[in-house]
């Protein structure tokens, strides 16, 4: 490794522990303190340093915050969507967990762990680190770790030993993969498989991450039961019923139509109630509750497009990106996916458009890539209609178009490894 390389885990992990946890002691050390290391941090660990520094984390204190109490604890598992998960994550993970000197940590979209189970000897070692059941382990509390690094980055971290910020942590190896709602791209929570420092191993990262893939796959198997379910409430009813309808679930996922074609999603307001609204890819609807979902009845005629006067990208709250707009007397929000926020923020800067090969350039830092874009811009544009031209991909270009970004340029689109995004939260010279 030399002064222009970047760390790499399976090199790490070659190498003698106590040598690999000295040379991470030394980057973590001289990045601190504003010298230039060795090497570099892995880019995921480099920009979780940054926020912490940012945000005011002690490198050199353990700080624990709010322990929830057992009841607290069991109204948290009580409601939360990973509980008919668990099964699945205890038989993918425990055994092996046990038997390697690990243990199994469950968090839920806050960074609060709700189960945790392994082998006694590391549980006992957690409870010293306040590594326990209840605590809070978002990164703006205790630092870079595997369960509060994922949340931020909505993607699968590995941290060892010193890449961890606080020093009390540097004896232990995490690693956390999200685990993602597959209605609508929230995170859910993370699973952690934790252990010592000795226990690190590469491969473990692929290994958690095809567990949690495996749990919104089962996810994704309950909420086709859901559509399956809805549409037998829903289908005597729209067989009576003249004109356009479909009935749809809480996120927008269709499970009855007639008299139109099957939409692949509809956007349906953040607050949706029964009444009147309007809905971009259907213009007015009547919406009535059904069990489990909404019934969507289309007004008569063909949809008719809201012409925008305000289009508001809201990036301030890392976590729930949204966009906001209002044309005369309507108005709407819709809750945006990551890859749908990072295309929109990039248009936001582009008032001329931008073709296909140059957001694949933005995105990927390849021009070459342009059927992945060409795919989730006719994703967005299903849902935002005509309020977005394409030839190039560009807004309305009669409406005010406003982007309201994060304070702080590091929390602008912390999981998003686009070349442009990052860009755009690094500080210039």
């Amino acid at each position: 490794m030399n002064n222009d390389s970047t760390i790499d885990l399976a090199r790490l992990s070659a190498m003698d522990v106590t040598l690999a946890a000295r040379l991470l002691k030394g980057v973590r050390d001289a990045t601190l303190s504003g010298q230039r290391p060795l090497v570099r941090p892995r880019p995921v660990i480099g920009e979780s340093w940054r926020r912490m520094l940012r945000d005011g984390v002690d490198p050199d204190r353990d700080v624990r915050r709010g322990l929830l109490s057992l009841d607290e604890v069991e109204e948290r598992r009580q409601s939360s969507p990973l509980g008919p998960v668990l099964p699945l994550l205890r038989e993918a993970l425990v055994e092996v967990a046990e038997a390697t000197q690990h243990i199994m940590v469950i968090s839920d979209a806050d960074g609060r762990i709700l189960w945790r189970e392994g082998h006694p000897a590391v549980l006992r070692k957690g409870d010293r680190l306040g590594f326990e059941v209840g605590a809070l382990w978002a990164e703006h509390v205790v630092g870079t770790n595997g369960v509060g690094t994922p949340l931020v980055t909505r993607r699968p971290v590995q941290v060892f030993s010193a890449e961890h910020f606080v020093e009390s942590h540097h004896g232990w190896t995490c690693t956390g993969a999200p685990i993602k709602d597959p209605r609508d791209g929230r995170v859910l929570g993370v699973v952690d498989v934790s252990g010592p420092l000795e226990t690190m191993h590469p491969a473990t990262l692929s290994w958690v991450t095809s567990v949690a893939r495996l749990a919104e796959a089962r996810l994704r198997e309950r909420h086709v039961a859901g559509l399956e379910r809805l549409r037998s409430v829903a289908a005597p009813l729209l067989a009576r019923m003249p004109g356009r309808a479909l009935a749809v679930d809480p996120y927008g996922w269709p499970a009855a139509v007639t008299g139109m074609p099957l939409p692949e999603r509809v956007a349906l307001p953040r607050h949706t109630a029964e009444g009147r609204c309007w809905i971009p890819s259907l213009g007015s609807c009547q919406v009535t509750a059904l069990a489990g979902g909404w019934l969507l009845v289309l007004a008569d005629g063909a949809p008719q497009p809201l012409t925008a006067t305000r289009i508001v990208l809201d990036l301030s709250r890392p976590r729930r990106p949204s966009l906001h707009v209002t044309g005369g007397a309507a108005s709407w929000v819709h809750e945006l996916s990551p890859r749908h926020a990072e295309l929109l923020f990039l248009l936001a800067r582009q008032p001329g458009g931008r073709s296909a090969a140059g957001l694949a350039d933005d995105l990927f830092g390849d021009p070459g890539r342009t059927v992945t874009v060409r795919a989730e811009m006719s994703r967005i544009r299903r849902y935002l209609g005509d309020l977005l031209a394409h030839r190039p991909y560009r807004f309305q270009e009669d409406a005010e178009v406003r982007a309201v970004l994060p304070r702080d340029p590091l929390d602008l689109l912390p999981h998003s490894t686009a070349p442009a995004v990052v860009r755009a939260r690094t500080p210039g010279p």
